[in-house]
């Protein structure tokens, strides 16, 4: 395995690691009830995924 010879600047390892940022998620809007939410994930106000009830929502969310 290979070593390097001489140690890294911390500038040029920060000059390298530039690129690695977190991106905010792409939001969809819920067909159902118009929330946000996540691509690829089950609506977290009413429990629909696709057009269909993934979980069933209980009547206990008080706004």
């Amino acid at each position: 395995m290979a070593h390097p010879r001489h140690k890294h600047s911390n500038t040029r390892t920060a000059k390298r690691r530039t690129h690695y940022k977190a991106e905010a998620p792409t939001l969809a809007v819920c067909p159902n009830c118009g929330n946000h939410y996540v691509y690829h994930t089950v609506c977290g106000e009413c429990g629909y995924y696709r057009g269909k009830v993934a979980i069933e929502m209980t009547e206990e969310k008080v706004s």
